[in-house]
Formats: C-alpha cells, sequence, structure tokens
C-alpha cells in the first residue's frame, strides 16, 4: 500500500510539474516573440491581457484534450499529435475573442505567429526531453508497475516479449499465470510460470505489491476469464484484457488502451477516468466545495464553538478510510461522540451512549459530513461519489459482496446515489450494504455532469435529514 501511495504522488507530481512548465514556456515564448519582433520586453497592457489569458487557458485546453493524462508506454508520435492539436486550440480561442471584440487590429500578425510556432516547438522539445528522462529512470527501476500475465500461451509470451525490448515503459512483468500443470516453476520469455491450481492469484497480488493483472487468453476461455474476474473483484488494481484482434474491427463499450504496441482492453474502465469527463469533474468538485465552504464558513464556526463547548476533545474526527484506488486518505468530519482514545471499528447504532447531543443533530442533519470539503478542495474526494467507508469495515465487506472494492475506482464523495435512494446510515445487515454497493456501482457506470447535478439537488431534499443516520 505504501509503494502504491509512493506512485500515486509521483504521479501528481509529475502531473503538476509539466502543467507548470507548459505556462512557463507560454509565458516565455511570448515574451521572447514579443523582443524579437518589436525588440524590446515592455508589454502595453493589451500584450499583458493577452498574456495572462494565454497562461489561464493553456493548462485548462491542455487538460481538456488529455495533454496530462499517462502517456506510459504510448509512441512520442502519438504524444506530438495529441499536442498539435491542444495547442492549436489556444491561439485559435485567443484569436476567436479577439475578433469578437474587434481588437485584432493592435495585435502583430507576425508576432502571432512567432509566438504560436515557437511555443509549439518548445512544447514538444520540453516533452520529449521529460520522456527520455523518465525512459532512463524507468529503466533504472524507478517508478515500476509490476504486472502478472495470466496466461503463458503464445499471445501472453508475445506480451511480455515486448513489453520486455521496451523497458522504457516502466512495466515489470514478474510473473506468469497459468492452467497448465505442465509449465508450473518453469520459465517463459525468462519469467516464472506460476499455475493458478497450485498458487492463489489473490494472495501473490497482496504479497508481491502487483499494480496491474493482463489476461492474454484466447477468447473461447470466456468462462474462465469470468472466473479470474470474480476472484479479483475486491482488488482495487487495474484489469487489463489483452486480445487477439485478428479478425475484429472494434469492441463496444470497453475502455481501450495501447502499451508498447499491444492493445488491452480495460475490463473496468470508469467514464470518469477518460481526460474530458476527468477535468469536467475536477472543475465541477473544486467550484462547488469553493463556494459551499463560503456558504457554510459561518455554520461551521458555530458548529466548532458547540462541540467544544459540551465535552473536551478536538471538535474535527480524523480517520483513515480507503480512497481511490484503494490507496488511504485521511477524511474529516465533525466530532459527534464523546472524545476518547482510539478503539476497535464500530458503526454507530440507534441510542448510541457514545453520541453526544450535539453529535446526535450533526448526525441527523448530516451536518458532521461538511469539513469534508477541504477533502475536496484537496482532491481526495469528489462532492458526489460512493462514501468512504472504514477500512475494517471494508475488509468485512469485501469477501461478502461481489465486486465491494470496484467502488473505489473512483474518488469517494460527500454524498451519492446510494444516500438519496436512503441507503445510508447503519448498515446492520449484508443486504443493506448490497444495496448501497449496486447503487455506488450504477453511478460509477452511468456517471455524467446531469446524474451530478441531479444527485446535489436531490441531496438538498433528501440526503439532509433521515431517520436512518444515527
Amino acid at each position: 500500500m505504501i509503494n502504491q501511495e509512493v506512485r500515486s504522488s509521483h504521479s501528481s507530481l509529475l502531473t503538476l510539474v509539466v502543467q507548470l512548465a507548459d505556462v512557463v514556456l507560454v509565458g516565455l515564448c511570448f515574451l521572447v516573440s514579443h523582443f524579437l519582433y518589436f525588440g524590446h520586453f515592455n508589454l502595453d497592457i493589451n500584450y499583458q491581457n493577452a498574456l495572462i489569458l494565454a497562461v489561464l487557458i493553456t493548462p485548462l485546453i491542455l487538460s481538456w484534450t488529455g495533454c496530462y493524462l499517462s502517456w506510459r508506454g504510448k509512441s512520442f508520435l502519438s504524444q506530438v499529435k495529441v499536442l498539435f492539436f491542444s495547442w492549436s486550440m489556444v491561439p485559435g480561442v485567443l484569436l476567436i475573442l479577439s475578433v469578437l471584440l474587434k481588437t485584432t487590429i493592435i495585435y502583430s500578425r507576425i508576432w502571432f505567429g512567432v509566438w504560436v510556432l515557437l511555443t509549439l516547438v518548445s512544447l514538444i522539445v520540453f516533452r520529449r526531453v521529460m520522456m527520455l528522462f523518465l525512459r532512463a529512470m524507468r529503466k533504472r527501476g524507478w517508478n515500476q508497475k509490476k504486472v502478472v500475465i495470466y496466461g503463458a500461451g503464445d499471445l501472453g509470451r508475445f506480451v511480455a516479449k515486448r513489453i520486455n525490448d521496451a523497458d522504457w515503459t516502466g512495466y515489470d512483468i514478474v510473473a506468469f499465470f497459468d492452467d497448465k500443470v505442465e509449465l508450473d516453476r518453469k520459465l517463459v520469455e525468462g519469467i516464472p510460470v506460476l499455475v493458478g491450481s497450485k498458487t492463489n492469484l489473490g494472495e501473490y497480488i497482496v504479497e508481491h505489491n502487483i499494480h496491474e493483472v493482463w489476461f492474454a487468453l484466447p477468447l473461447r476461455e470466456e468462462k474462465r476469464l469470468q472466473e479470474l474476474l470474480f476472484e479479483l473483484r475486491n482488488f482495487a488494481i487495474a484489469l487489463r484484457y489483452i486480445p487477439d484482434l485478428n479478425g475484429f474491427k472494434f469492441f463496444l463499450n470497453h475502455g481501450i488502451t495501447e502499451i508498447a504496441g499491444v492493445t488491452g482492453v480495460e475490463l473496468n474502465h470508469s467514464p470518469m477516468a477518460d481526460g474530458l469527463n476527468c477535468l469536467i469533474k475536477a472543475v465541477e468538485d473544486r467550484l462547488l466545495a469553493f463556494v459551499f465552504l463560503l456558504i457554510f464558513s459561518p455554520l461551521m464556526l458555530l458548529i466548532t464553538v458547540a462541540i467544544r463547548l459540551e465535552s473536551k476533545g478536538p471538535a474535527l474526527f480524523k480517520q483513515v478510510r480507503d480512497g481511490w484506488d484503494g490507496l488511504p486518505i485521511r477524511v474529516y468530519k465533525f466530532r459527534t461522540m464523546a472524545h476518547a482514545p482510539a478503539s476497535e471499528f464500530k458503526q454507530a447504532t440507534k441510542n448510541d451512549a457514545r453520541v453526544t447531543r450535539v453529535g446526535a443533530f450533526l448526525r441527523k442533519t448530516s451536518l458532521d459530513e461538511l469539513p469534508q470539503l477541504y477533502n475536496v478542495l484537496q482532491g481526495r474526494m469528489s462532492i458526489v461519489g460512493p462514501r468512504p467507508h472504514p477500512v475494517m469495515l471494508n475488509d468485512i465487506c469485501k469477501g461478502e459482496i461481489d465486486c465491494y472494492m470496484q467502488r473505489h475506482r473512483v474518488k469517494p464523495g460527500m454524498t451519492g446515489w446510494a444516500q438519496v435512494n436512503g441507503w445510508r446510515g447503519e448498515t446492520d445487515t449484508m443486504d443493506k450494504m448490497q444495496k448501497r454497493v449496486d447503487h455506488d456501482l450504477y453511478y460509477i457506470r452511468n456517471w455524467s455532469l446531469w446524474f451530478d447535478i441531479k444527485i446535489i439537488f436531490l441531496t438538498l431534499f433528501r440526503g439532509f435529514v433521515n431517520d436512518k443516520a444515527y
């Protein structure tokens, strides 16, 4: 889990570095092109406004078009194509605004052309340098993703060979799994083969901190694939199917990926993972969290005072819960129980003696969840999504409920489809938890911006006050 958290931190930091570098390059190229044409760096008010607008919209447009998604294992040419399209939208937007505002005559066309071309070249060169640097670091074992391939046949061997030849991708094939007993403990492409009937795949994933499982099975092995997916239903890791695409023209309703020339199908793909959808979700979360914090700040201050006056202890309750991809996050809530040292997890029940008078009101009205707006601003949670459960509750439920851990393929939320449909509060039976999980998975499969707006709207009328919250 620690390795996964470090890997996630590296990825987030790298994305931030690239975004900042893009902004700096856009600004520098703007100034350089101005100097080349005008002979000085003194920008008048019109050029200053153009510069500010350019550096503001560049990261937004490049995020929207997918320039900051992971390019691990993909060709540089494909990255250049996306970058060319993305960057062309930035001067396009500026040009449209200039036409609408009737200010085109103010700006030099030669300067504009030099800036556009110089910036494009700079962005491409920077990404090439970054790619070479990352390739060199991954060849030395930095930021590697451990992969297990299920299927040691011709397809699996082909995939392993391609990945081993392209060590710059950062994928490390650590083992094959197969059903053929005669292959047990043998080496294929220098990789050990383990037989599924003799070695438990789930235990192997945990013991060796595996990040992804790729299924290289022929299509006729559909039943076996379903059995394997059922076995891995409670592992919040990436699952990819490597199909033999000969004779097949398209796939419907799957997430298609390409790694080192190998096509894969993401079997638990979320619509929120796409570039544009990811941007929409991020903007929605940050904007709403900021607005709600402004609105509820006076109320949150009053709640803090009330908690401290009624009982000793901090006003905030902090608890580690499973977040996106099963990584641990620290979730904030207003404290609703008498302060006590950390103890074994126990769900709150009706007439629970631990709950204070202020706490009972906060739970009844869901106001105890307001501090999670800060979690949303941190990027650890969303306004709408599956509610984050205590880690011990996850450990109990994932062995009893199919696909329970798949609800962690998205960020947890402050409210969700399950909550507005009444599935909240104490889950004293597995049937109740099953209903909650069913609603969470339905939300993930059918996510849209309008679905989020609907849930937020319903939360205002159904989600705050509920008899099941105690």
